[in-house]
Protein backbone atom coordinates (compact mmCIF):
# COMPACT_ATOMS: atom_id res chain seq x y z
CA UNK A 1 0.00 0.00 0.00
CA UNK A 2 1.17 3.38 -1.28
CA UNK A 3 0.99 6.26 1.64
CA UNK A 4 -0.13 9.69 0.49
CA UNK A 5 -0.04 12.36 3.14
CA UNK A 6 -1.91 14.74 2.04
CA UNK A 7 -5.40 12.76 3.23
CA UNK A 8 -5.45 11.26 6.73
CA UNK A 9 -6.86 7.96 5.00
CA UNK A 10 -3.60 8.42 2.80
CA UNK A 11 -5.74 9.17 -0.69
CA UNK A 12 -3.61 10.79 -3.46
CA UNK A 13 -4.31 14.77 -4.30
CA UNK A 14 -5.89 14.71 -7.02
CA UNK A 15 -7.64 17.60 -9.11
CA UNK A 16 -11.58 17.40 -9.53
CA UNK A 17 -12.05 14.90 -12.33
CA UNK A 18 -11.79 11.69 -10.38
CA UNK A 19 -13.17 9.61 -13.58
CA UNK A 20 -12.00 6.92 -15.89
CA UNK A 21 -10.86 8.42 -18.50
CA UNK A 22 -12.55 7.86 -21.89
CA UNK A 23 -10.80 6.47 -24.66
CA UNK A 24 -11.00 8.22 -28.29
CA UNK A 25 -14.17 8.54 -30.60
CA UNK A 26 -13.36 7.43 -34.61
CA UNK A 27 -15.85 8.72 -37.71
CA UNK A 28 -15.29 8.10 -41.14
CA UNK A 29 -17.28 8.75 -44.27
CA UNK A 30 -17.14 7.77 -47.28
CA UNK A 31 -18.81 9.36 -51.21
CA UNK A 32 -20.01 13.12 -49.71
CA UNK A 33 -19.82 16.51 -50.75
CA UNK A 34 -19.61 17.36 -47.74
CA UNK A 35 -17.01 14.73 -46.28
CA UNK A 36 -15.05 17.15 -43.98
CA UNK A 37 -17.62 19.24 -42.54
CA UNK A 38 -19.70 15.97 -41.50
CA UNK A 39 -16.38 14.39 -40.04
CA UNK A 40 -16.15 17.56 -38.36
CA UNK A 41 -19.95 17.22 -36.64
CA UNK A 42 -19.56 13.52 -36.19
CA UNK A 43 -16.77 14.60 -34.01
CA UNK A 44 -17.93 17.37 -31.76
CA UNK A 45 -21.00 14.35 -31.02
CA UNK A 46 -18.33 12.10 -29.95
CA UNK A 47 -16.36 15.41 -28.15
CA UNK A 48 -17.05 12.62 -24.51
CA UNK A 49 -14.57 10.19 -25.77
CA UNK A 50 -11.57 12.58 -26.35
CA UNK A 51 -11.39 16.23 -25.15
CA UNK A 52 -7.32 16.44 -25.95
CA UNK A 53 -7.06 17.29 -29.25
CA UNK A 54 -9.01 16.25 -32.68
CA UNK A 55 -8.17 16.02 -36.54
CA UNK A 56 -9.61 15.80 -39.78
CA UNK A 57 -7.81 13.39 -42.62
CA UNK A 58 -9.34 14.13 -45.83
CA UNK A 59 -8.87 12.73 -49.65
CA UNK A 60 -9.57 13.71 -52.97
CA UNK A 61 -8.30 10.53 -54.67
CA UNK A 62 -4.80 12.25 -55.42
CA UNK A 63 -3.96 14.48 -52.19
CA UNK A 64 -4.94 14.23 -48.76
CA UNK A 65 -5.41 16.82 -46.38
CA UNK A 66 -5.01 17.01 -43.07
CA UNK A 67 -6.13 19.45 -40.31
CA UNK A 68 -5.52 18.72 -36.35
CA UNK A 69 -4.89 20.37 -33.03
CA UNK A 70 -4.79 19.97 -29.29
CA UNK A 71 -7.96 21.29 -27.35
CA UNK A 72 -11.57 20.52 -28.40
CA UNK A 73 -13.57 20.37 -31.92
CA UNK A 74 -14.57 23.93 -31.87
CA UNK A 75 -11.16 25.22 -30.85
CA UNK A 76 -9.36 22.95 -33.29
CA UNK A 77 -11.89 23.57 -36.16
CA UNK A 78 -13.14 27.25 -35.58
CA UNK A 79 -12.83 28.46 -38.76
CA UNK A 80 -14.64 27.78 -42.16
CA UNK A 81 -11.81 27.01 -43.58
CA UNK A 82 -10.33 24.86 -41.82
CA UNK A 83 -12.90 22.14 -42.86
CA UNK A 84 -13.20 24.02 -46.64
CA UNK A 85 -9.73 23.20 -47.36
CA UNK A 86 -9.94 19.73 -46.47
CA UNK A 87 -11.19 18.77 -49.82
CA UNK A 88 -12.24 14.98 -51.11
CA UNK A 89 -15.50 13.06 -50.78
CA UNK A 90 -13.78 10.93 -48.38
CA UNK A 91 -12.41 11.90 -44.74
CA UNK A 92 -12.00 10.20 -41.31
CA UNK A 93 -11.80 11.64 -37.72
CA UNK A 94 -10.48 11.50 -34.28
CA UNK A 95 -10.87 12.71 -30.77
CA UNK A 96 -8.35 12.29 -28.64
CA UNK A 97 -7.60 11.41 -24.98
CA UNK A 98 -4.52 9.67 -24.54
CA UNK A 99 -4.87 6.33 -23.19
CA UNK A 100 -1.05 5.70 -24.83
CA UNK A 101 1.56 8.20 -25.75
CA UNK A 102 1.74 11.67 -24.34
CA UNK A 103 -0.43 14.78 -25.22
CA UNK A 104 1.92 16.45 -28.39
CA UNK A 105 0.62 17.43 -31.11
CA UNK A 106 2.51 14.52 -33.51
CA UNK A 107 0.46 12.20 -31.34
CA UNK A 108 -2.90 13.44 -32.97
CA UNK A 109 -4.65 11.35 -35.55
CA UNK A 110 -5.71 10.49 -37.97
CA UNK A 111 -2.26 9.57 -38.27
CA UNK A 112 -0.56 9.88 -41.86
CA UNK A 113 1.76 8.23 -43.58
CA UNK A 114 3.21 8.51 -47.69
CA UNK A 115 3.84 4.15 -48.26
CA UNK A 116 4.36 2.87 -51.40
CA UNK A 117 1.38 1.34 -52.48
CA UNK A 118 -0.05 5.41 -51.58
CA UNK A 119 -1.28 7.61 -48.84
CA UNK A 120 -2.73 6.15 -45.37
CA UNK A 121 -4.45 7.83 -42.97
CA UNK A 122 -5.28 6.06 -39.82
CA UNK A 123 -7.32 6.47 -36.34
CA UNK A 124 -7.54 4.20 -33.71
CA UNK A 125 -10.16 3.91 -30.65
CA UNK A 126 -8.33 1.54 -27.71
CA UNK A 127 -5.21 0.40 -26.67
CA UNK A 128 -2.84 -2.44 -28.12
CA UNK A 129 -1.59 -4.70 -24.94
CA UNK A 130 1.66 -6.04 -27.02
CA UNK A 131 2.42 -2.36 -28.58
CA UNK A 132 5.78 -1.43 -26.97
CA UNK A 133 7.11 -5.20 -27.15
CA UNK A 134 5.99 -4.64 -30.89
CA UNK A 135 7.69 -1.56 -31.06
CA UNK A 136 11.15 -2.70 -29.28
CA UNK A 137 11.10 -5.17 -32.41
CA UNK A 138 10.52 -2.92 -35.43
CA UNK A 139 12.81 -0.22 -33.79
CA UNK A 140 15.60 -2.82 -33.98
CA UNK A 141 14.90 -4.07 -37.51
CA UNK A 142 15.28 0.15 -38.09
CA UNK A 143 12.06 1.38 -38.31
CA UNK A 144 11.81 5.27 -37.32
CA UNK A 145 8.44 6.56 -35.60
CA UNK A 146 7.44 10.29 -35.40
CA UNK A 147 5.41 9.56 -32.76
CA UNK A 148 4.72 7.84 -28.80
CA UNK A 149 1.12 6.52 -30.02
CA UNK A 150 0.41 2.59 -29.86
CA UNK A 151 -1.28 4.02 -33.53
CA UNK A 152 1.70 4.43 -35.48
CA UNK A 153 2.94 0.58 -34.58
CA UNK A 154 -0.03 -0.26 -36.91
CA UNK A 155 1.14 2.17 -39.45
CA UNK A 156 4.56 0.55 -39.73
CA UNK A 157 3.15 -3.11 -39.54
CA UNK A 158 1.62 -2.51 -42.33
CA UNK A 159 4.04 -0.53 -43.98
CA UNK A 160 6.52 -3.94 -43.75
CA UNK A 161 3.63 -6.25 -45.05
CA UNK A 162 5.29 -8.48 -48.12
CA UNK A 163 1.19 -8.49 -48.88
CA UNK A 164 -0.01 -7.09 -52.15
CA UNK A 165 -3.43 -5.21 -51.26
CA UNK A 166 -3.92 -2.63 -48.77
CA UNK A 167 -6.64 -4.91 -47.58
CA UNK A 168 -4.25 -8.01 -46.95
CA UNK A 169 -1.33 -5.25 -45.53
CA UNK A 170 -3.78 -4.18 -43.03
CA UNK A 171 -4.99 -7.71 -41.94
CA UNK A 172 -1.20 -9.01 -41.94
CA UNK A 173 -0.65 -6.26 -39.21
CA UNK A 174 -3.84 -6.09 -37.65
CA UNK A 175 -3.04 -9.97 -36.93
CA UNK A 176 0.37 -9.29 -35.35
CA UNK A 177 -1.60 -6.93 -32.59
CA UNK A 178 -3.46 -7.90 -29.10
CA UNK A 179 -5.69 -5.64 -26.87
CA UNK A 180 -8.31 -3.59 -28.39
CA UNK A 181 -9.08 -1.83 -31.68
CA UNK A 182 -11.94 0.09 -33.63
CA UNK A 183 -10.46 1.83 -35.78
CA UNK A 184 -10.51 3.91 -39.51
CA UNK A 185 -8.33 3.90 -41.92
CA UNK A 186 -8.40 5.46 -45.51
CA UNK A 187 -6.75 5.03 -48.80
CA UNK A 188 -7.11 7.12 -51.96
CA UNK A 189 -9.87 5.24 -53.11
CA UNK A 190 -11.56 3.60 -50.01
CA UNK A 191 -12.19 3.77 -46.16
CA UNK A 192 -12.00 0.77 -44.13
CA UNK A 193 -13.20 -0.12 -40.77
CA UNK A 194 -11.91 -2.83 -38.55
CA UNK A 195 -13.15 -4.09 -34.89
CA UNK A 196 -11.23 -6.08 -33.07
CA UNK A 197 -12.26 -10.01 -32.55
CA UNK A 198 -13.05 -9.64 -28.89
CA UNK A 199 -15.29 -6.20 -29.81
CA UNK A 200 -13.72 -4.00 -26.99
CA UNK A 201 -14.43 -0.68 -28.20
CA UNK A 202 -17.93 -0.20 -30.12
CA UNK A 203 -18.10 0.58 -34.10
CA UNK A 204 -21.08 1.47 -36.29
CA UNK A 205 -22.05 1.61 -39.98
CA UNK A 206 -24.78 4.09 -41.22
CA UNK A 207 -25.68 5.51 -44.54
CA UNK A 208 -26.80 9.30 -45.53
CA UNK A 209 -27.88 9.42 -48.63
CA UNK A 210 -24.99 8.17 -51.30
CA UNK A 211 -22.76 8.55 -48.41
CA UNK A 212 -21.63 5.27 -46.24
CA UNK A 213 -20.80 6.32 -42.67
CA UNK A 214 -18.24 4.43 -39.89
CA UNK A 215 -18.57 6.08 -36.28
CA UNK A 216 -17.72 4.86 -32.99
CA UNK A 217 -21.48 6.03 -31.45
CA UNK A 218 -24.82 6.15 -32.73
CA UNK A 219 -25.30 9.82 -31.88
CA UNK A 220 -22.68 10.71 -34.26
CA UNK A 221 -24.87 9.61 -37.14
CA UNK A 222 -27.92 11.57 -35.60
CA UNK A 223 -25.88 15.01 -35.86
CA UNK A 224 -25.64 14.92 -39.27
CA UNK A 225 -29.46 13.14 -39.98
CA UNK A 226 -27.81 9.39 -41.09
CA UNK A 227 -29.43 6.18 -40.73
CA UNK A 228 -28.15 3.96 -38.21
CA UNK A 229 -27.73 0.40 -40.23
CA UNK A 230 -25.95 -1.85 -38.01
CA UNK A 231 -22.95 -2.66 -35.31
CA UNK A 232 -19.75 -3.61 -36.98
CA UNK A 233 -19.80 -7.24 -36.05
CA UNK A 234 -16.17 -8.02 -33.97
CA UNK A 235 -13.39 -9.54 -35.63
CA UNK A 236 -15.14 -7.83 -38.89
CA UNK A 237 -13.32 -5.46 -41.65
CA UNK A 238 -15.74 -3.43 -43.56
CA UNK A 239 -14.33 -2.00 -46.84
CA UNK A 240 -16.09 0.95 -48.48
CA UNK A 241 -15.22 1.85 -52.36
CA UNK A 242 -16.89 2.41 -55.45
CA UNK A 243 -18.03 -0.55 -55.51
CA UNK A 244 -19.90 -0.71 -52.66
CA UNK A 245 -19.45 -2.38 -48.98
CA UNK A 246 -17.82 -4.86 -48.69
CA UNK A 247 -17.89 -7.01 -45.12
CA UNK A 248 -14.07 -9.51 -44.66
CA UNK A 249 -13.94 -11.92 -41.71
CA UNK A 250 -10.00 -12.27 -41.72
CA UNK A 251 -9.47 -12.95 -37.83
CA UNK A 252 -10.49 -16.02 -35.72
CA UNK A 253 -14.05 -15.80 -34.08
CA UNK A 254 -13.49 -14.96 -29.98
CA UNK A 255 -16.07 -15.03 -27.59
CA UNK A 256 -17.13 -11.43 -27.24
CA UNK A 257 -15.63 -9.29 -24.63
CA UNK A 258 -17.46 -5.93 -25.22
CA UNK A 259 -16.18 -2.97 -22.75
CA UNK A 260 -19.44 -2.72 -20.02
CA UNK A 261 -17.88 0.38 -19.17
CA UNK A 262 -19.61 2.16 -21.95
CA UNK A 263 -23.09 1.05 -20.31
CA UNK A 264 -21.81 2.55 -17.06
CA UNK A 265 -20.37 5.73 -18.02
CA UNK A 266 -18.64 6.39 -21.50
CA UNK A 267 -21.26 6.31 -24.29
CA UNK A 268 -23.48 9.22 -24.34
CA UNK A 269 -27.03 8.36 -23.25
CA UNK A 270 -28.69 8.43 -26.23
CA UNK A 271 -26.52 6.05 -28.43
CA UNK A 272 -26.93 2.32 -28.99
CA UNK A 273 -24.19 0.39 -28.07
CA UNK A 274 -25.22 -3.48 -29.23
CA UNK A 275 -28.28 -3.02 -29.87
CA UNK A 276 -29.16 -1.77 -26.33
CA UNK A 277 -30.30 2.07 -25.38
CA UNK A 278 -27.50 3.56 -23.27
CA UNK A 279 -29.89 5.31 -21.33
CA UNK A 280 -32.67 2.45 -20.77
CA UNK A 281 -29.54 0.04 -19.49
CA UNK A 282 -28.30 3.05 -17.27
CA UNK A 283 -31.92 3.18 -15.81
CA UNK A 284 -31.74 -0.37 -15.25
CA UNK A 285 -28.74 -0.38 -13.31
CA UNK A 286 -30.16 1.67 -11.32
CA UNK A 287 -33.26 -0.23 -10.62
CA UNK A 288 -31.47 -3.09 -9.80
CA UNK A 289 -29.26 -1.49 -7.48
CA UNK A 290 -32.13 -0.60 -5.56
CA UNK A 291 -33.35 -3.66 -5.40
CA UNK A 292 -30.02 -4.74 -4.37
CA UNK A 293 -29.33 -2.31 -2.10
CA UNK A 294 -32.15 -0.37 -0.99
CA UNK A 295 -32.54 2.11 2.11
CA UNK A 296 -35.06 4.34 3.93
CA UNK A 297 -34.53 7.61 2.42
CA UNK A 298 -35.98 10.64 1.76
CA UNK A 299 -34.60 11.71 -1.55
CA UNK A 300 -32.68 10.20 -4.44
CA UNK A 301 -30.05 12.91 -5.99
CA UNK A 302 -27.89 11.90 -9.07
CA UNK A 303 -24.29 13.14 -9.06
CA UNK A 304 -24.43 15.06 -12.20
CA UNK A 305 -24.66 14.01 -14.81
CA UNK A 306 -23.49 10.95 -15.56
CA UNK A 307 -25.57 9.46 -12.36
CA UNK A 308 -28.72 10.80 -13.44
CA UNK A 309 -30.36 7.59 -15.79
CA UNK A 310 -29.27 5.42 -12.98
CA UNK A 311 -30.82 7.83 -10.12
CA UNK A 312 -33.63 7.79 -12.14
CA UNK A 313 -34.01 3.90 -11.60
CA UNK A 314 -33.40 3.79 -8.73
CA UNK A 315 -35.91 6.58 -7.99
CA UNK A 316 -38.30 4.99 -9.79
CA UNK A 317 -38.08 1.29 -8.53
CA UNK A 318 -37.73 2.51 -4.84
CA UNK A 319 -40.33 4.97 -4.82
CA UNK A 320 -38.15 7.37 -3.30
CA UNK A 321 -38.72 10.85 -5.03
CA UNK A 322 -35.77 12.30 -6.75
CA UNK A 323 -34.67 15.79 -6.92
CA UNK A 324 -31.52 17.90 -8.60
CA UNK A 325 -29.79 18.06 -5.27
CA UNK A 326 -26.77 18.84 -6.84
CA UNK A 327 -26.16 21.02 -9.69
CA UNK A 328 -23.30 20.89 -12.38
CA UNK A 329 -21.61 24.20 -13.58
CA UNK A 330 -21.34 23.20 -17.19
CA UNK A 331 -19.36 25.81 -17.97
CA UNK A 332 -15.99 25.28 -16.19
CA UNK A 333 -13.13 24.09 -18.73
CA UNK A 334 -10.10 22.51 -17.65
CA UNK A 335 -9.49 22.50 -14.28
CA UNK A 336 -6.67 25.00 -12.79
CA UNK A 337 -3.56 24.11 -10.96
CA UNK A 338 -4.66 25.06 -7.37
CA UNK A 339 -2.03 26.17 -5.35
CA UNK A 340 -3.15 26.19 -1.76
CA UNK A 341 -5.34 23.66 0.18
CA UNK A 342 -7.93 25.91 0.67
CA UNK A 343 -8.47 26.43 -3.04
CA UNK A 344 -8.06 22.52 -3.53
CA UNK A 345 -11.18 22.42 -1.18
CA UNK A 346 -13.00 24.73 -3.68
CA UNK A 347 -12.14 23.51 -6.75
CA UNK A 348 -15.21 20.83 -6.89
CA UNK A 349 -17.45 23.12 -5.92
CA UNK A 350 -16.55 24.94 -9.22
CA UNK A 351 -18.27 21.95 -11.41
CA UNK A 352 -20.90 21.17 -8.44
CA UNK A 353 -23.20 23.08 -6.30
CA UNK A 354 -25.48 21.70 -3.47
CA UNK A 355 -29.22 22.69 -4.09
CA UNK A 356 -29.72 23.01 -0.09
CA UNK A 357 -33.59 23.01 -0.49
CA UNK A 358 -34.08 19.64 -1.63
CA UNK A 359 -31.08 18.34 0.86
CA UNK A 360 -31.29 20.09 4.00
CA UNK A 361 -32.98 17.85 7.00
CA UNK A 362 -33.09 14.58 4.20
CA UNK A 363 -32.15 11.04 4.35
CA UNK A 364 -30.58 11.00 0.83
CA UNK A 365 -29.28 8.81 -1.56
CA UNK A 366 -26.67 9.67 -3.37
CA UNK A 367 -26.28 8.10 -6.66
CA UNK A 368 -23.19 7.75 -8.62
CA UNK A 369 -21.58 5.74 -11.77
CA UNK A 370 -18.24 5.24 -10.12
CA UNK A 371 -15.47 5.33 -7.40
CA UNK A 372 -11.71 5.32 -8.60
CA UNK A 373 -9.64 7.03 -6.58
CA UNK A 374 -12.55 8.29 -3.87
CA UNK A 375 -10.98 12.30 -4.45
CA UNK A 376 -14.16 13.60 -5.81
CA UNK A 377 -16.46 11.33 -3.95
CA UNK A 378 -15.22 13.06 -0.93
CA UNK A 379 -16.08 16.32 -1.77
CA UNK A 380 -19.35 15.80 -2.73
CA UNK A 381 -20.10 14.00 0.30
CA UNK A 382 -18.21 17.10 2.42
CA UNK A 383 -20.97 19.60 0.06
CA UNK A 384 -24.33 17.53 0.85
CA UNK A 385 -23.27 17.10 4.56
CA UNK A 386 -22.64 20.84 4.10
CA UNK A 387 -25.99 21.91 2.98
CA UNK A 388 -27.63 20.12 5.82
CA UNK A 389 -28.35 16.86 4.95
CA UNK A 390 -29.41 14.40 7.72
CA UNK A 391 -27.79 11.23 6.42
CA UNK A 392 -25.78 10.13 3.10
CA UNK A 393 -25.85 6.96 1.44
CA UNK A 394 -24.08 6.53 -1.86
CA UNK A 395 -25.12 3.75 -4.02
CA UNK A 396 -22.49 3.18 -7.26
CA UNK A 397 -24.00 2.30 -10.77
CA UNK A 398 -20.91 0.16 -11.36
CA UNK A 399 -19.28 -2.56 -9.23
CA UNK A 400 -16.21 -1.45 -7.47
CA UNK A 401 -13.50 -0.66 -9.77
CA UNK A 402 -10.26 -2.71 -8.01
CA UNK A 403 -8.47 -3.40 -11.02
CA UNK A 404 -6.45 -1.41 -14.03
CA UNK A 405 -7.70 -1.42 -17.29
CA UNK A 406 -5.62 -2.03 -20.31
CA UNK A 407 -7.86 -1.79 -23.51
CA UNK A 408 -8.56 1.61 -23.79
CA UNK A 409 -9.56 3.28 -20.80
CA UNK A 410 -6.82 5.26 -18.79
CA UNK A 411 -7.37 3.90 -14.89
CA UNK A 412 -5.02 4.35 -12.46
CA UNK A 413 -2.14 1.90 -11.43
CA UNK A 414 -4.01 -0.26 -8.97
CA UNK A 415 -2.47 0.66 -5.70
CA UNK A 416 -4.12 3.91 -6.28
CA UNK A 417 -7.82 2.30 -6.82
CA UNK A 418 -9.18 3.08 -3.80
CA UNK A 419 -11.81 -0.51 -3.98
CA UNK A 420 -7.81 -2.12 -4.34
CA UNK A 421 -6.86 -1.01 -0.74
CA UNK A 422 -10.02 -1.08 1.79
CA UNK A 423 -13.32 -3.31 1.71
CA UNK A 424 -16.69 -1.57 0.91
CA UNK A 425 -17.07 -0.81 4.67
CA UNK A 426 -13.29 0.77 4.94
CA UNK A 427 -14.28 3.04 1.46
CA UNK A 428 -17.49 4.07 3.73
CA UNK A 429 -15.15 5.06 6.17
CA UNK A 430 -12.86 6.79 3.81
CA UNK A 431 -15.47 8.70 1.94
CA UNK A 432 -17.82 9.79 5.19
CA UNK A 433 -20.60 8.23 4.38
CA UNK A 434 -23.59 6.52 6.57
CA UNK A 435 -23.69 3.54 4.19
CA UNK A 436 -22.14 2.30 0.62
CA UNK A 437 -23.06 -0.07 -1.50
CA UNK A 438 -22.27 -0.90 -5.28
CA UNK A 439 -24.35 -2.91 -7.73
CA UNK A 440 -22.91 -6.84 -8.13
CA UNK A 441 -21.39 -7.79 -11.43
CA UNK A 442 -24.70 -10.03 -11.79
CA UNK A 443 -26.87 -6.92 -11.18
CA UNK A 444 -25.24 -5.57 -13.96
CA UNK A 445 -25.42 -7.71 -16.60
CA UNK A 446 -28.77 -8.08 -15.72
CA UNK A 447 -29.43 -4.91 -16.15
CA UNK A 448 -27.63 -5.34 -19.65
CA UNK A 449 -30.18 -8.35 -20.34
CA UNK A 450 -28.62 -11.45 -19.33
CA UNK A 451 -29.15 -13.66 -16.26
CA UNK A 452 -26.01 -12.97 -14.80
CA UNK A 453 -22.45 -13.51 -15.35
CA UNK A 454 -21.48 -16.54 -17.26
CA UNK A 455 -18.12 -17.35 -16.00
CA UNK A 456 -16.94 -19.57 -19.08
CA UNK A 457 -18.48 -16.69 -21.61
CA UNK A 458 -19.42 -13.13 -19.55
CA UNK A 459 -19.83 -11.54 -23.09
CA UNK A 460 -18.52 -7.78 -21.43
CA UNK A 461 -14.90 -6.83 -20.51
CA UNK A 462 -15.08 -6.69 -16.93
CA UNK A 463 -11.75 -7.30 -15.95
CA UNK A 464 -11.91 -3.50 -13.93
CA UNK A 465 -14.00 -5.26 -11.20
CA UNK A 466 -13.40 -9.14 -11.90
CA UNK A 467 -9.57 -9.00 -12.90
CA UNK A 468 -10.48 -11.42 -15.51
CA UNK A 469 -7.98 -10.25 -18.27
CA UNK A 470 -8.48 -12.59 -21.12
CA UNK A 471 -6.40 -11.26 -23.41
CA UNK A 472 -2.04 -11.12 -23.54
CA UNK A 473 -0.86 -8.57 -21.51
CA UNK A 474 2.34 -8.48 -23.11
CA UNK A 475 3.64 -5.46 -22.45
CA UNK A 476 2.34 -5.77 -18.65
CA UNK A 477 4.74 -8.28 -18.06
CA UNK A 478 7.27 -7.83 -20.09
CA UNK A 479 10.60 -6.10 -18.42
CA UNK A 480 11.25 -4.02 -21.08
CA UNK A 481 8.48 -1.89 -20.86
CA UNK A 482 9.31 0.16 -18.48
CA UNK A 483 12.40 1.28 -19.78
CA UNK A 484 10.85 1.90 -23.31
CA UNK A 485 8.04 4.11 -21.57
CA UNK A 486 10.13 6.12 -19.74
CA UNK A 487 12.46 6.87 -22.53
CA UNK A 488 9.66 7.58 -24.88
CA UNK A 489 7.96 10.17 -22.09
CA UNK A 490 11.66 12.11 -22.06
CA UNK A 491 11.79 12.53 -25.74
CA UNK A 492 7.88 13.52 -26.44
CA UNK A 493 8.58 16.69 -24.00
CA UNK A 494 11.41 17.80 -26.35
Amino acid sequence: MVNFPTHPFGLPEQGDDDKPREECGVFGIFNDADAAAHTALGLHALQHRGQEAAGIVASDGSQFHSHRGLGHVHRVFKREKDTARLEGRQAIGHVRYSTSGDMVLRNVQPLYADLAFGGMALAHNGNLTNALTLRHKLVEKGCIFQSTSDTEVIIQLVARSEKASMEERLIDALSQVKGAFSLVCMTGDAVIGVRDPMGYRPLVLGRHGDATILASETCALDIISAEYVRDVEPGEMVVIDRRGVRSLRPFAPQKRRFCVFEYIYFARPDSFCEGNSVYEVRKQIGAELAREASVPADVVVPVPDSGIPAALGYAQASQIPFELGIIRNHYVGRTFIQPTQKTRDIGVRRKHNANKMYLEGKRVVLVDDSIVRGTTSIKIVDMVRQAGAAEVHLRISSPPTAWPCYFGIDTPERDKLLAARYDVDGMAKVLGVDSLAFISVDGLYRAAGRAGRDNDDPGFCDACFTGDYVDELADATNPHQTRVVSRLNERSKV
